[in-house]
């Protein structure tokens, strides 16, 4: 048959690759579960007055080449150049080793968030790492795996100082003025929410305010100016003040460890350690405090513990997925790190050393010397005496030197009063100090480097108080992989200890664990996307954001609404920036005693602990036997809270995996009391093209990019939660006050950045472009034929524990243990342990209903793994049939030892069933090799290590 030439020149290849099944395998699995076709059987499972008629995006699929072609010609329209801008972000150097090898390597950013400890082992060795760099720097006792950004670490600073205050009626939180601009800006608003009262002044004048609980300094000050803050510390502390203080990993390298200095809490980011600026993130921030507060601690600790058999073993320890147990009284609504980037800045430590890192901040220091010192000699004032790496420059004819700044291809700061700011980074070159000194003075200059080179060594900046005289990075991991191949091996031996989608599905409900295609990723290390700072002017980066703009809109479309803010840095920051929108939206009604939040008791722990921290409180709707919303619970719980009710926070389709039919009625409850309506966009991916939150009858929504859209998890982040909004609620979505654009609004902001994490949104621009409208839709209803595919499979062993009317379920299926539990004694955990000696992930365990397991398996996966999948679930099932029928004894079979490492096979064997059913329980070929037993978590909790181990217990 002769093909067209739209035919053959197959405009929609990319979606057959991102799809798993082919046709043929989709008719095979409609068959198994008795459908005509695809389109019938996603209008039998959604609401039929939800439904649209075609994908709302009238978008072609583009192939890879015609995509990756678009976007560069996008990209090309940012400018590069070289910023000297500072304000925390630093041009830098991503070590090829670690840029190829770990940024680029799938093993390393398709991997999930270290839940199951026995197929995470590399990365949380590279995590712990990580936390080791923070607390020889930082000179703290306890330090966790990374927070979003610096700005967001200082609210959590904020809010965790009120927590552990003993002055529990002082309401005030103190910061310096010199603190990042960005920064101050994240606090207002972190503040206004909790009732914070701030007082921003001098920080010498700190002392002078009562009824503080908190404060917040830097160390390097914005414009460049140390401090020796250690009289105003001991002054606080004598007072009861919890003291926290903004820092920079370079900077470290050289100056005293604020831990010394008397800091309760040290915070900061750790771009500058390989990090790309990226037009503003994702970065990770570091965060650490004194063992007495540990307990009070945001985010993520990786903490050493033990295996069932005693070998050395990591996992996550306190603090782990805490927002889901403690709901509104957690201690933030964290939910995502910064994984990916908190491992490139811990490998860009283990690369260079603590001599190749003192090398480093040496020659910045060193630089900035020299320029210093010219300029003096030159006759201009620097305003401050002493710094680290930047330089405030009083000028006499500002726009004259930003002029020929410009004509150099030069950004500096510009903000401050007859001054430009100017800080110096590892890529800055003998060249480039020429050329700032002839920006700066109008003409040319003879620059003798050498003659300028003595005479800074002779110069004492930094002052001998400050000088950091005690050893860094002593263990054996960051002084031993300095040549490429150890480096290389090291990483990959890592890599190996874990389980990615490059090598076997994930299966995490409520996760979407998905093709992250090579073609989307290509982009993010592109340097007309890597390298912009982002606060340059904003003509340099039209490329960036032409790019956000048509994401926008194509976002736009596919959820319904009018508006979006692509500011939020996770999906929690999602939740809070949406929340936050509401609240201001009836404060500008003069409604601001609307503060109850409903929320359904199958909700996200997420929602109710970002409800808490946008200052409402949260009053839980009760669900019924199937799962779904008691509409007459919320009728009434919304009637009780009349003219105080905010809004609702629903997630759609269900956490439970089900359409629920009542979802119009439930946003017409909430709107007739006068509340808005928040859906939670974790499950957008059984949503796309198939109807929207706005359709549905929301107003705000956040959507996880990370989930839907294809931005990897990075093995715990990175993520983007950008909101959309309907129209009457656009103009209070979150700003910025450092840059001015048309995609921002006036108001405060909830991260550091103004577009978030801007260098990964290429990803999701890329995925949307290559599937087109109809791809998505194609997409979202695959995901719901594969996860059903799977309930069918699976229902005779397991129980399906909620589905709809017609019995089908949504894009993921709950698994209910309990009758097996109840029945045999093996437990969910068993069978999650069980899975990695069959090559798999386990589903997520025990959420959002205790002694269960959620499926979620994507359109991504393929027949043959779903059925891989299958396969080991019905053998596991049986093998839970040994065990009841007293084959197996309870305390001794393959499911309570799982998993099972290599070393076993070594010693005496006398469990009741072999070796090969313990290793090879299906094929030989392609095994994975767990490297530790069942971690021993009642040890783990009783002894909290969060930094390295000797190398030896590696070994």
């Amino acid at each position: 048959m002769t093909q067209t030439l739209c035919q053959l020149e197959n405009p929609d290849a990319f979606i057959r690759r991102h799809i798993g099944p082919d046709i043929e395998q989709q008719q095979q699995m409609l068959h198994q579960i008795g459908a005509s076709d695809l389109s019938t059987l996603v209008a039998s499972i959604v609401p039929e007055n939800i439904q649209l008629a075609a994908s709302p995006l009238q978008l072609p699929p583009a192939s890879e080449h015609q995509a990756l072609s678009e976007l560069k010609a996008i990209a090309a329209k940012n400018l590069r150049f070289k910023s000297y801008i500072g304000m925390g972000y630093s041009a830098v150097h991503t070590p090829p080793v670690i840029l190829r090898n770990l940024l680029e390597n799938p093993g390393w950013y398709t991997a999930y968030t270290p839940y199951q400890p026995e197929v995470s082992q590399g990365r949380l060795e590279a995590l712990l790492n990580f936390q080791q760099v923070t607390l020889d720097l930082t000179g703290m006792d306890v330090a966790s795996a990374s927070l979003l950004d610096e700005a967001t670490a200082a609210a959590e600073a904020m809010a965790m100082a009120k927590r552990v205050s003993k002055r529990k009626h002082a309401n005030k939180f103190f910061i310096a003025k010199d603190v990042h601009p960005q920064t101050i800006d994240v606090l207002k608003t972190r503040a206004e929410t909790f009732g914070f009262e701030l007082v921003i002044d001098d920080a010498e004048r700190a002392c002078d305010h009562h009824d503080l609980f908190g404060a917040c300094l830097q160390y390097c000050g914005s414009q460049g100016q140390l401090h020796d803050y250690r009289p105003l510390i001991a002054s606080l502390s004598e007072q009861g003040v919890i003291v926290s203080m903004a820092a920079e990993f370079m900077a470290l390298v050289l100056l005293e460890s604020p831990g010394k200095l008397g800091a309760d809490i040290v915070f900061g980011s750790s771009q500058r350690f390989g990090v790309p600026m990226g037009y503003g993130g994702p970065h990770a921030a570091f965060f650490a405090t004194k063992e007495a507060f540990k307990r009070a601690m945001p985010g993520r600790i990786i903490g050493v513990s033990r295996d069932v058999q005693g070998n050395t073993a990591l996992r996550m320890a306190m603090q782990t997925r805490e927002q889901h147990i403690r709901r509104e009284k957690a201690n933030s609504n964290i939910c995502t790190s910064q994984v990916l980037l908190a491992n490139i800045a811990g490998m860009y430590a283990v690369w260079h050393g603590p001599q190749g890192l003192m090398r480093i901040a040496q020659r910045i220091h060193r630089y900035t010397q020299i320029l210093a010192l010219t300029l003096q000699q030159q006759g201009l004032k620097l305003r401050y005496a002493q710094w680290f790496d930047t330089l405030t420059i009083e000028v006499a004819d500002k726009n004259a030197v930003l002029q020929r700044a410009k004509q150099q291809h030069i950004n500096l700061r510009t903000d401050l009063p007859n001054a430009v700011g100017i800080t110096l980074d590892e890529t800055t070159q003998r060249a480039d100090i020429v050329t700032l000194v002839e920006v700066l003075l109008g003409r040319e200059l003879s620059l003798d480097f050498a003659q300028q080179d003595v005479a800074a060594c002779q110069q004492s900046i930094i002052p001998e108080g400050l000088r950091r005289n005690d050893a860094i990075l002593a263990h054996p991991v960051f002084n031993r992989y300095h040549s490429e191949t150890e480096m290389l091996r090291y990483l990959h031996k890592l890599e190996r200890k874990d389980l990615a989608l490059n090598q076997a599905m994930i299966p995490l409900g409520s996760c979407t664990m998905k093709l992250n295609a090579v073609a989307e990723m290509l982009p993010i290390t592109w340097p007309e996307f890597a390298e912009l700072h982002p606060f340059c002017p904003t003509h340099q980066a039209a490329g960036y954001l032409q790019m956000i703009e048509q994401l926008s809109e194509w976002l736009i479309t596919l959820t319904g609404y009018d508006a979006l803010c692509m500011q939020p840095n996770s999906g929690a920051q999602g939740e809070y920036a949406g929340l936050l929108a509401i609240r201001r939206y009836h404060e500008s009604r003069q409604q601001g005693q609307r503060y109850i939040c409903l929320i359904p008791a199958s909700a996200h722990g997420t929602n109710p602990a970002s409800a808490q921290m946008a200052g409402m409180e949260v009053v839980v709707v009760a669900c019924d036997a199937q799962g779904n919303i008691d509409v007459e619970d919320l009728r009434s719980k919304a009637s009780e809270a009349g003219e105080n009710l905010s809004c609702i926070m629903v997630t759609y389709p269900s956490t439970h995996g089900v359409y629920e039919q009542t979802i119009r009625e439930v946003c017409e409850i909430v709107h007739q009391h006068g509340g808005q309506v928040y859906l939670d966009g974790a499950n957008m991916n059984a949503q796309v093209g198939i109807t929207t939150p706005g359709h549905i009858g929301a107003d705000v929504s956040h959507l996880n990019l990370h989930k839907t859209f294809c931005i990897p998890h990075g093995g715990g982040g990175p993520g983007m939660g950008p909101i959309g909004v309907k129209a009457h609620l656009a103009p209070f979505v979150p700003g910025h006050s450092v840059v001015s654009s048309t995609l921002l609004t006036e108001q405060g902001a909830v991260t550091a950045a103004p577009f978030g994490s801007a260098s990964i949104l290429p990803i999701s621009w890329m995925y949307i472009r290559m599937m087109g409208g109809e791809g998505l839709k194609q997409a979202s209803s695959i995901a719901i034929l594969n996860a059903n595919y799977i309930a069918t499979r699976l229902a005779p062993a397991y129980n399906i524990l909620y589905s709809g009317p017609d019995g089908r379920v949504a894009h993921e299926c709950i698994l209910d243990i309990r009758p097996i539990k109840e029945r045999t004694g093996i437990s969910e955990m068993d069978i999650a342990k069980r899975l990695i000696d069959y090559g798999f992930h386990a589903p997520t365990m025990s959420f959002p209903v205790t002694g269960t397991l959620m499926v979620e398996p994507t359109e991504s996966e393929s027949l043959v793994e779903l059925d891989r999948f299958i396969t080991a679930m019905l053998a596991i099932r049986q093998e839970i049939e040994q065990v009841a029928n007293g084959v197996w004894p309870l305390d001794d079979n393959p499911l309570v030892n799982a998993p099972h490492i290599q070393q076993e096979l070594l010693t005496d064997w006398s469990h009741p069933y072999s070796r090969e059913v313990a290793v090879f329980p299906t094929a030989t070929d392609n095994k994975y090799w767990p490297t530790v037993k069942r971690l021993d978590d009642v040890y783990g909790d009783r002894h909290l290590s969060c930094s390295c181990v000797p190398i030896s217990d590696y070994q």
